[in-house]
């Protein structure tokens, strides 16, 4: 299934965050990405299905950063005045029409430039979670999507790297070495 929504705009206020992720201030979206971007707060979020495969989007060829290329399941930030918890619960929804139990991995900062157009610059707080089921695709935001298991999209990671916008594959070598086994297995943790 597909369908067609507008969920988000130029104009959104982004939450600023200092380097500790305390709120700071607000931005409009678009100007929080301009030049080296401003640190802002965001979340990433993995979802796997009963055979151990990752959701995987092809992100729009409307997004102002990283066009068409791959990334995890959902990425996006939470509303001023929203809570991390019910914005990834909200985006996923938006971007894929379903909802499933998430689970909060870890944070982590990072800055990646996207040649002269702008940049993230995000505390971004990573989610995963497990979901058997359809999709409903929201097409403003997403190109395409796919389910991929582990070793085709380690192959596809090392053969063509710049197919994949660079928080995932930031965010991919992390889970690998200290929560892929307990997310496959459901508890989240290698322990």
């Amino acid at each position: 299934m597909a369908r067609e929504e507008v969920v988000s705009n130029a104009s959104e206020q982004l939450i600023l965050v200092d380097e500790f992720d305390r709120e700071i201030g607000f931005k409009a979206k678009n100007d929080a990405h301009l030049g080296k971007g401003t640190l802002h707060r965001a979340f990433s979020i993995f979802v796997f299905n009963s055979a151990n495969e990752l959701l995987l989007q092809q992100r729009s060829p409307s997004k102002m950063l990283w066009p068409n290329y791959w990334s995890n399941t959902c990425c996006s930030h939470p509303r001023r005045g929203e809570a991390m918890q019910e914005a990834v619960v909200r985006r996923l929804k938006q971007e894929l029409g379903f909802e499933c139990p998430l689970t909060f991995l870890y944070k982590f900062k990072y800055q990646a430039q996207f040649g002269a157009i702008g940049a993230e610059h995000e505390y971004c707080s990573v989610y995963y979670g497990h979901y058997d089921g359809p999709a409903d695709v929201n097409v403003n935001e997403i190109a395409a999507w796919r389910w991929v298991d582990v070793e085709t999209l380690e192959r596809e990671l090392a053969a063509t790297p710049d197919r994949f916008t660079p928080w995932f594959k930031m965010e991919w070598v992390h889970i690998k070495a200290n929560y892929l086994d307990g997310m496959l297995a459901g508890t989240g943790t290698d322990g």
